[in-house]
């Protein structure tokens, strides 16, 4: 087992855009509000809780979430303001941590194990830092403590919004054991349908699988799954983290062979994608979009932008050009994914995005 000295806190904002929208507009408190465009094609960028009880969710597509809730209030993002904001946060984080690691502008880790404010405690500490945002910023936090990254990730979730949880020391199994296999980090809607079809529901059946096992149906995060079931996580806070690149595919439970609904899936998946790059804030200048076949054969397109490609109907645009590039398939499709690369920071203007081939 790992050594329990480290002392990790995942601060996580709770509904940040949303928040921040509802903070600065009080007519919008107690609304089910969401951050994004009613368009047809529009994507959801965050939701109030009000808005998700009625289970509308970021990355969803406004379509969707209308009709689940008719009476959403749809205002468009305001990134300057939402980057202010997170400024404000992370020159918090600097008077508590050296080592802090942003995920995105609105949730970071931070490697109290050094006490640097000498507060005395990890728990004291999230406590002092969450009071101070919402002294400063007019915002709640939310915060999980723990001796590694993974059980703090969890651990913000547990009493949202606006509370905190601690997993301590020996503590970590026992935590993981009593999750649905759908809440642990890492473990998308693919993977989690695939557990469950080998009996796989919580963190305690995770627990009961060997090594072989998990390395024979999850290559490779085999033995990822079979740690973090034991609590265990041995990555350290990294404030210099830059990501690449970021994707998302489906493994379907049956091969798609009508093109529509393969444009359908690649439009999702695109969408999904420029969720994430919205929320941190990192733009690709390449899009691939990647085609496993039934027989397993694959086959990859990918196109690039003079600039980033802040926009999601061009995204999107670009992911379903790329994929009938492959019309007519040569066979069923069993996977379909997109992803972006060359990320970098949005640009400072909207500028002309000329395509390179």
């Amino acid at each position: 087992m790992e050594s329990p000295a480290r002392k990790i806190i995942h601060i996580d904002m709770d509904a940040f855009y949303a928040s921040v929208e509802q903070r600065d507009d009080p007519g919008l408190r107690g609304k089910p509000v969401v951050v994004g465009s009613p368009a047809p094609r529009g994507v959801i960028a965050a939701a109030s809780y009000e808005a998700r009880k009625f289970g509308v969710r970021s990355a969803m597509p406004s379509s969707t979430a209308l009709r689940k809730c008719p009476q959403l209030v749809f205002v468009p993002h305001r990134m300057d303001v939402y980057r202010a904001v997170s400024h404000q946060i992370h020159e918090i984080f600097a008077d508590y941590a050296d080592a802090v690691e942003p995920l995105s502008l609105d949730e970071a880790y931070l490697d109290v194990s050094g006490d640097k404010a000498g507060v005395g405690s990890a728990t004291e500490t999230a406590r002092t830092i969450r009071a101070r945002i919402r002294q400063e910023t007019g915002l709640t936090a939310s915060a999980g403590i723990s001796y590694n990254k993974f059980l703090a990730k969890m651990a913000s979730d547990q009493n949202k919004p606006d509370g905190q949880f601690l997993v301590s020391p020996g503590q970590g199994q026992a935590f993981v054991a009593s999750l649905p296999i759908g809440r642990f980090y890492g473990v998308g809607a693919v993977t989690e349908a695939k557990m469950k079809r080998l009996g796989v529901h919580t963190g305690e059946d995770l627990a009961r699988q060997s090594l072989a096992f998990l390395q024979q149906h999850f290559g490779k995060s085999g033995p990822w799954f079979y740690g973090i079931a034991r609590g265990v996580d041995a990555r350290a806070v990294n404030p210099s983290r830059e990501r690449k690149s970021s994707g998302s595919e489906t493994t379907f439970e049956a091969d798609l062979v009508d093109p529509l609904r393969i444009e359908a899936e690649v439009a999702a998946l695109a969408d999904k994608v420029f969720s994430w790059c919205l929320k941190a804030q990192a733009f690709g200048r390449t899009v691939t979009v990647k085609i496993k076949y039934a027989d397993f054969q694959q086959a990859t397109r990918a196109r690039s932008a003079a600039s980033a490609i802040d926009d999601p109907a061009l995204l999107q645009r670009l992911s379903l050009d790329l994929v009938r590039s492959a019309f007519p398939l040569r066979a069923g499709v069993r996977l379909l994914g997109v992803t972006v690369s060359n990320l970098e920071a949005p640009p400072a203007t909207g500028g002309q995005r000329l395509l390179l081939a």
